[in-house]
This record gives C-alpha cells, sequence and structure tokens, in this order.
C-alpha cells in the first residue's frame, strides 16, 4: 500500500498490509504471490528497479519463487479501428502511457524469464466508480464518436478472474479480463441515467465536445476485446456479462449501503 490510511483498513480486515512508497527494498517472502498493480513511470515499472533476485527464476520451478501477476491495459494494442484485440495480437501502443505498460511488461518477462502472467484490463467501474457519481453531479456527458466502443470490467469480476489465475499456477502468458459486450460510452450513460430515473444528458458530437486531454486520448483509441481465453483456461466467467448488469448491481449496492 502506499499509504497508512489503506494498509490500516487492510489491517482491520485481518490482512498483512504493509506501506510501501516505491523507495525502499521490497521483500517478497517464499512461496508468496506478487499481484503488480502499481502503474509504470517512464522508466517502467518501479517494482523492477527495487525487486528481490529471488524472483528470477526458471518457469519449470513450481515452489520457492513468487508467482508474478502484473496488471496491465488493453491500452497496449492501441487504435484497431473497433476490431477485436486477442492475447496474441501485436502490441501498437499509441501513448506515453500504453508505452510505459508495454516496457514494463517486457521487464517483467526478463525478470521472471517469461514466467510473469499479465493480465491486461480495459476500462474499470464499481462502486464508487461509475456514471452514477457524475450524473448526480450534473457532470455527465453523453459524446458521441459514430462506431466508438470500449470494452468494460467491473472490479469484482476483476477480483474473481484474478482468485482463478491464483488457483491455476500453470496457466501462462497474457490473459484479458473484460466483459462480454464492447459498447458505445454513450449507451452506458443513458442506461446509467435510466436507473436513476433522470433524463440523460443530451448527445455532443466528438468534434464539439469540451474533454480534457486524457479523456480525448481515450477517444483516439477503438478496440473490441476478447475474453475467450480466460474463460477457456481459467475457467472464468464474469459475472457481469454487460454493463447493464454491472450498473444495475453498483446502484443495488449503493441504495442498499444508504
Amino acid at each position: 500500500m502506499r499509504s497508512a490510511g489503506k494498509a490500516a483498513a487492510l489491517q482491520a480486515a485481518g490482512i498483512d498490509a504493509r506501506v510501501w512508497d516505491g523507495s525502499g527494498p521490497l521483500e517478497v517472502p517464499e512461496g508468496a504471490h506478487l499481484l503488480v498493480t502499481i502503474p509504470p513511470d517512464e522508466a517502467g515499472c518501479p517494482v523492477i528497479r527495487v525487486r528481490s533476485t529471488v524472483i528470477q527464476r526458471d518457469p519449470s520451478v513450481g515452489d520457492g519463487d513468487p508467482d508474478v501477476i502484473y496488471l496491465s491495459t488493453t491500452g497496449v494494442y492501441g487504435d484497431l479501428g473497433g476490431g477485436w484485440a486477442f492475447e496474441w495480437s501485436e502490441t501498437r501502443p499509441g501513448s506515453a502511457r500504453a508505452k510505459a505498460r508495454v516496457l514494463a511488461e517486457d521487464q517483467w518477462r526478463a525478470a521472471t524469464n517469461g514466467a510473469v502472467r499479465i493480465v491486461r484490463l480495459p476500462g474499470i467501474y464499481g462502486p464508487g466508480r461509475s456514471p452514477f457519481e457524475r450524473l448526480r453531479a450534473g457532470s455527465a456527458t453523453r459524446v458521441v464518436k459514430p462506431g466508438q466502443v470500449f470494452s468494460r470490467v467491473h472490479v469484482e469480476d476483476i477480483a474473481s478472474g484474478l482468485l482463478a489465475l491464483l488457483q491455476r499456477p500453470a496457466a501462462r502468458g497474457v490473459f484479458h479480463l473484460c466483459d462480454d459486450e464492447p459498447a458505445p460510452p454513450q449507451d452506458v450513460t443513458e442506461y446509467a441515467a435510466t436507473l436513476l430515473g433522470l433524463s440523460p444528458p443530451p448527445e455532443v458530437r466528438f468534434e464539439d465536445a469540451d474533454l480534457s486531454p486524457m479523456a480525448r486520448s481515450f477517444y483516439a483509441e477503438c478496440k473490441r476485446v476478447s475474453n475467450a481465453r480466460a474463460k477457456a483456461a481459467l475457467g472464468w466467467h464474469p459475472k457481469y456479462r454487460t454493463y447493464r448488469e454491472g450498473l444495475t448491481a453498483v446502484l443495488a449496492e449503493a441504495q442498499g449501503g444508504a
């Protein structure tokens, strides 16, 4: 963890959470699973720079050294013009962020002799991270760029997919955790508004939208992400197959906790 507050919350749940600011040594207990979620910088993965040498190993060895899972992004594929991204698709990163991810992936492959398991994630949503917050705040928009679609994944489906991966140490390579239905972003916002009983915000052409540089960069890429390999190799299936089931669950949880 990078903050004492987050570590304390996990410790209260019985988890041995410790604070690491990215600058000191990283101790990895023997036989541990190392799940790397820290984003890269321009030099690659910060964890690589302070890793224990025990991480370097022969992938045929099953015990003793940490099992490394690195969380990456489907942004490494760049723009596919609406086409499908598979785990074996060529990486063609178009942004500095995506290029840093590719560098980090390569660093982990070298550090583990290819044994790292790489999980590439699309847009993430869940409680506290959904269109509902923007709709309630009156800041939601429906930007329309013809043909634009994004793949998504609910945070619970990330957790269940990672658990399935941990339970299958022989499963190697790259995996996608995402839902079954890539969809236009304006459709997602409209559905969320319907669930709240609100009128959806008016559609705005992409060319006329007042977007931040980062938001605009997301619209520069259009792809559909396949989860077929994760289903076949891990026996995993998303609980929330589309944004409709996922958003319905997010709202139900929020209302239940209110």
